[in-house]
């Protein structure tokens, strides 16, 4: 699938680029409520102190297991639910502190592509209505001008304009997720949220639905946050990435650096689980044991300690540092605190001389 994507360069250049949104100490947690009262019994850490920044007309990807809080940051950027606290900055205002008439003013420039092309939709809407939803809110256009733009909007993602007056049910689903990023572009914004935008597609329809957002991003300027967990399509897509787990950032970097040299041992086993279109080629795959914890109940230091292969004392004790590792190369391991870079490496010898041969038996080739 990865071989119909159009090539485009997508290396970080030389020169620096401008931030446009800056997430900083991002927290958002879900009451848990029970009882007759429907007190608050407990929290559900969905996503706990994320730092991260995203430069103008780039791609950053956020990826992750199912439950590692991606898309709650994407929904608690756009101010889609209330974060708990942090902020985001974007054109120098804090999202978070906008006035309800200067957060209408700002939902122009950041609109939002959502997973499911199936229920993102009104079924009793013709679709047409709509893409021209935004339009009608935040713009005083007349009808015919309106109905223009929607034409326009659905020509540039592979449609016609005469498909306005039909009903979602009469479309296909990558036809369906067209029509999302259709929506999503009608009011011409600066930021858009990729919330998993091909994980629902046939894996054809994929590459389809990438190039548009390819060929948009191009012709208008666009910022993307990219949620996904298809590391292959992220590293085609995205110029940085982010790893999260459990509601944490363990790990960022540009692209190249990441997919070349991962220093969280998470990262690295999510690395070994991407596939290799050549069957002669053998891979050292790195088994995970154990289930993923709860939200409700994060383990105490580093949260990923329960199921890595080569934790000791200190990781289940101390929360790692955050911290930039050389060449904007962010991680948080002990490892690389008090070993060399190379100390995080899950790999078999690696694991056999921190914690015994009998863990060794852990990676599987």
């Amino acid at each position: 699938m990865l071989d119909q994507i159009s090539q485009q360069e997508t290396t970080v250049t030389a020169s620096p680029r401008k931030k446009f949104i800056e997430v900083n100490n991002l927290v958002k947690y879900f009451p848990v409520r029970a009882g007759l009262m429907q007190r608050v019994q407990a929290w559900v850490k969905a996503v706990d102190d994320v730092s991260f920044f995203i430069n103008e007309g780039e791609t950053f990807g956020l990826v992750g297991e199912s439950g590692c809080g991606k898309t709650t940051v994407g929904r608690t950027i756009l101010r889609l639910i209330p974060a708990t606290s942090g902020e985001v900055v974007m054109g120098g205002k804090n999202v978070f502190e906008l006035s309800s008439d200067e957060l209408k003013k700002m939902r122009a420039d950041m609109q939002i592509i959502f997973q499911d092309p199936y229920s993102s939709l009104d079924p009793r809407m013709p679709i047409g209505e709509s893409i021209a939803e935004g339009l009608r809110v935040h713009t005083s256009k007349s009808g015919q001008e309106r109905y223009d733009i929607v034409a326009e909007m659905l020509t540039r993602v592979g449609m016609r304009a005469e498909h306005a007056r039909r009903y979602p049910h009469e479309f296909s689903g990558g036809q369906r997720q067209r029509i999302g990023i259709a929506r999503a572009l009608a009011l011409r914004p600066k930021f858009i949220v990729c919330d998993e935008p091909v994980s629902a597609l046939d894996v054809s329809i994929q590459a389809q639905v990438l190039n548009i957002l390819r060929e948009l991003q191009r012709d208008f300027g666009l910022t993307y946050l990219f949620i996904a967990h298809n590391l292959s399509v992220v590293e085609h897509f995205s110029e940085r990435v982010g790893v999260m787990y459990l509601g944490k950032m363990v790990e960022m970097a540009p692209r190249d650096l990441l997919y070349a040299d991962p220093l969280h041992p998470y990262t690295q086993a999510l690395m070994s689980a991407i596939p290799v279109p050549d069957p002669t080629y053998k891979r050292h795959r790195i088994i995970l044991e154990g289930d993923v914890p709860s939200p409700l109940n994060p383990p105490s230091g580093c949260r990923f300690h329960t199921r890595c292969p080569i934790a000791f004392d200190l990781c289940s004790q101390e929360e790692p540092p955050f911290k930039d590792y050389g060449g904007g190369h962010y991680a948080a391991c002990h490892w690389l605190e008090v070993g060399d870079r190379g100390a995080s490496k899950l790999t078999t010898e690696n694991i056999a001389a921190k914690k015994g041969r009998d863990v060794a038996q852990k990676v599987i080739h």
